[in-house]
């Protein structure tokens, strides 16, 4: 029996590599975007602190411009951006 495939359709799903399933501010899924955003990917990266607690970009940013030590919302350390 010989089959025939006229067209196909490819699917393709990616996933944030991260240490948790939510961003620690807005609760956000690292799969989805922060709320400033509408679409998740590179331009609503994650990022993580030396701490090894990750966020997203915009999340953190907002976090620590409102704070005036800049501590990691987790686990208060001193927030550093780990340079992987």
């Amino acid at each position: 029996m010989k089959v025939t495939v006229k067209s196909w359709m490819g699917v393709a799903v990616w996933k944030w590599l991260a240490n948790d399933d939510n961003c620690g501010i807005c609760r956000m899924a690292f799969e989805g975007c922060c709320p400033d955003c509408s679409l998740p990917g590179d331009d609503c990266p994650l990022v993580w602190g030396s701490c090894s607690h990750c966020f997203h970009m915009h999340c953190i940013v907002k976090w620590l411009n409102s704070q005036a030590n800049q501590q990691c919302p987790m686990c208060r350390q001193t927030w550093k951006f780990n340079d992987k």
